[in-house]
């Protein structure tokens, strides 16, 4: 069953008071109106805008900013059988804490967003008040925002694991642990640093001498570490921002390298290669992620199943979102 909430206004920033705040308020009421009518009451979007007086793109308008602004959340609920199953046998196989898997979407591309959102829904759930939250960065963890709902909590603090990306990206982590940041209310910390860096003298210097061993110091106590996997595919995430060269990528896979968590690049027995790149990443040390209480990867897709198998090792994963193939491929590989 599908289950729609209005919400009111979810921004966190005070009006003035006087005309704009009046005017903005009309415009909100009239947005939540709308997204009741169509929602709720389950008019089509010709007759709201034949009800309302309005246009059918304004109609359109309206419901994708009441969802942009999470004035809607929709919600699923009721167990899917398979999905069910599935979950309870990721947990027995690799002794998982807990396994949320999300049904296959009819679009294969939508795979990241289906894992993203579930990813939001799980994040939601567990928040409590003087929580601390590790996040990494990826496609999927962005699509996580979605669903990520304000909650009145007190004393929520994010910490960046990775460092960040010198050009505005959408994926920049940085930018991500902002606005996850923002959208729980909570005291936000960044590796204000390149992700990867020119040597390892560089590193240790940045940490020494620029501060960074406060946000270092503050992600050894988190209680939450939100992580997802990237392949060796020359498209990945990584490598499409340019910070490690072909060469480079060919080096790695012959170590054995079959993905990438926080940048640093693992085999498929979840040990670090021996690699000098491995030496330049501006992150939270890997192995110090295994006494986090929940470690939490949400990734999913064919190409990231030798990955995932890898990264559930490296990290001691103890939560896993996916989607229904890859769970049934990760139990299959894991017979």
């Amino acid at each position: 069953m599908v289950l729609s909430m209005l919400q009111g206004s979810t921004s966190r920033k005070a009006r003035p008071p006087g005309e704009g705040e009046r005017g903005a308020g009309r415009v909100a009421r009239n947005r939540l109106r709308i997204a009741w009518m169509y929602y709720v009451e389950g008019l089509t979007q010709n007759e709201i805008a034949e009800k309302l007086g309005i246009g059918r793109v304004t109609v359109v308008r309206n419901i994708n900013e009441a969802l942009k602004q999470r004035e809607v959340k929709i919600w699923i609920e009721g167990e899917i059988a398979e999905c069910f199953q599935l979950e309870e046998e990721l947990k027995q196989a690799f002794g998982l804490r807990e396994a949320v898997v999300v049904p296959e979407p009819s679009n294969p591309n939508n795979v990241t967003k289906s894992i993203g959102v579930a990813a939001g829904m799980y994040i939601t759930d567990s928040l409590t008040d003087d929580m601390s939250i590790g996040v990494g960065w990826g496609a999927t963890l962005y699509e996580s925002l979605q669903t990520l709902t304000p909650r009145e909590l007190e004393n929520v603090q994010v910490v960046s694991l990775l460092g960040g990306i010198v050009q505005a990206r959408r994926y920049n982590p940085s930018e991500f642990a902002w606005q996850f940041a923002r959208i729980v209310g909570a005291d936000c910390y960044l590796l204000a640093a390149p992700a990867v860096v020119d040597s390892p003298a560089t590193k240790q210097a940045l940490i020494e001498r620029c501060g960074l061993n406060d946000v270092l110091r503050r992600a050894q106590r988190i209680d939450m570490a939100l992580l997802s996997v990237g392949t060796m595919a020359p498209d990945s995430t990584a490598f499409r921002f340019g910070f490690s060269s072909e060469e480079e990528r060919s080096e790695l896979i012959k170590l054995g390298a079959v993905g990438d968590l926080l940048y640093n690049y693992y085999d498929s027995s979840g040990i670090i290669v021996d690699h000098p790149i491995n030496q330049r990443v501006m992150s939270i040390p890997l192995d110090q992620l295994r006494g986090v209480p929940l470690r939490v990867i949400a990734s999913g897709g064919h190409e990231k199943v030798e990955p995932i198998l890898g990264a559930i090792k490296l990290v001691n994963c103890n939560v896993f979102i996916t989607n229904e193939a890859t769970a049934r491929e990760l139990l299959l590989r894991r017979k």
